[in-house]
């Protein structure tokens, strides 16, 4: 038996351990090991019980759907190089200007992010922007940065857009128009500063002309099915949205809708998306839940109330500033994911449900701008890009960042009105 005072000791340090080993991958084990490891852990020694911690798993059952979802559509279109085609359909209209090819990118990775989730955007449009700026033999960094940054940037535009946006709001997500009414100013402001901060940070990069051949991917037929599958997907969930449905089902039984029609076509397309999708995520996610319900049942939570309580009490301006900007530092320090649940957790057990929650859900998809070790949607870039021998540092993409976030940031705060 563990004496009461070193209890809270031994859940910190093995959270925190787990949360470190998710970042840095030693000799490149997968995160859902670390996860799911230090959750066994916990449990193992007594930390937490198993009733809390099956509790926990089964809580993020709306979000292992929505990831399963979304995940799905990625992969189809990845398949049916619809990623391809879009990011050729910005190079041939770039005509040799790269300010101009990097603008439409920026645009691409924007609808890509509100439609497909920030994960998309950083793992599967990343390649194929790659793929073009290699065929028109240009330096990728600013585009590839681009696909990083508008992948966190963009992702509180709906609330499919990150899966974190599930996290923080969970039961209490709001349906899309009060959504829309809520968010949807500060994520124009956030796409447009952060499209002003990296292309200042890039402009030496975007002055040589583009070279090589600029030409559009075609689409095949099944491109094309995939292409409308994704639309009505979209606009399902949407709709889902709308009338306040939680989105996890919606958006896994859409995929496996799309999924099935492209397939009447290309009928080895299922047990490629079945080989191919990062099933790992899903235990990663879950692993992070029994993390956090331990770290809630040792003082965590009293803290987080403590702080919302205090900046209740403030100024509005101070509430929302120092409410996002505080967590938009801690999701550098150890990835927005888990400060996501916990900013949940706190946010529901205050009964918090206006501007200082809604700071909050900006500071978590926004804050991971800063660092490469921000979110899962940008560590997963960061491997996408080694995988392809390309390196892009951490200290190249914090001298990005810390001129881009905080500017977004603070723009964003501004419109947020409610």
């Amino acid at each position: 038996m563990h004496s009461a005072p070193i209890i809270p000791i031994l859940v910190w340090a093995i959270a925190l351990s787990s949360i470190l080993l998710i970042l840095l991958r030693p000799r490149g084990t997968p995160e859902a090991y670390w996860a799911c490891g230090g959750a066994l852990v916990l449990v193992v020694t007594g930390l937490i019980s198993v009733r809390q911690a099956a509790a926990a798993v089964y809580e993020g059952v709306d979000v292992y759907l929505f990831l399963t979802g979304m995940m799905v559509l990625a992969e189809i279109a990845r398949m049916e190089h619809l990623f391809d085609w879009a990011a050729g359909v910005a190079a041939g209209h770039a005509r040799h200007s790269p300010r101009r090819l990097f603008t439409l990118i920026y645009l691409v990775g924007t609808v890509v992010t509100a439609l497909l989730s920030n994960d998309a955007t950083a793992v599967v449009l990343t390649p194929a922007v790659l793929a073009v700026m290699r065929r028109i033999r240009t330096g990728p960094k600013p585009y590839l940065l681009a696909c990083a940054l508008i992948a966190n940037a963009a992702s509180f535009v709906f609330p499919i857009s990150n899966p974190a946006n599930l996290v923080v709001f969970d039961r209490r997500m709001p349906p899309l128009i009060p959504w829309l009414h809520i968010f949807l100013l500060p994520s124009i402001a956030s796409i447009a500063v952060t499209f002003l901060a990296l292309r200042w940070c890039c402009r030496a990069q975007l002055r040589d002309p583009l070279e090589g051949e600029l030409r559009e991917t075609p689409l095949t037929t099944e491109g094309k099915m995939a292409l409308a599958g994704l639309l009505l997907a979209a606009l399902a969930l949407m709709l889902s949205s709308a009338i306040g449905i939680p989105l996890g089902a919606p958006t896994c039984a859409a995929a496996l809708l799309v999924l099935v029609a492209v397939a009447t076509r290309n009928r080895s397309l299922a047990p490629r998306v079945a080989k191919d999708v990062s099933w790992s995520v899903l235990p990663l996610v879950a692993g992070l839940f029994v993390i956090v319900e331990a770290l809630k049942n040792r003082g965590l939570l009293q803290a987080g109330l403590a702080g919302l309580q205090a900046l209740a009490n403030a100024p509005a301006v101070i509430a929302k500033g120092a409410s996002a900007f505080a967590v938009a530092l801690l999701s550098n320090g150890m990835n927005n994911l888990p400060v996501g649940l916990m900013s949940g957790a706190a946010i529901q057990q205050a009964g918090e449900s206006g501007l200082i929650s809604h700071a909050l859900l900006i500071g978590v998809d926004l804050g991971p701008n800063l660092t490469v070790t921000g979110s899962l949607a940008t560590i997963l870039w960061l491997i996408a890009l080694r995988r392809e021998n390309v390196e892009i540092t951490a200290w190249e993409f914090f001298k990005v960042g810390a001129v881009a976030m905080p500017l977004a940031l603070a723009a964003s705060l501004l419109l947020l009105l409610n």
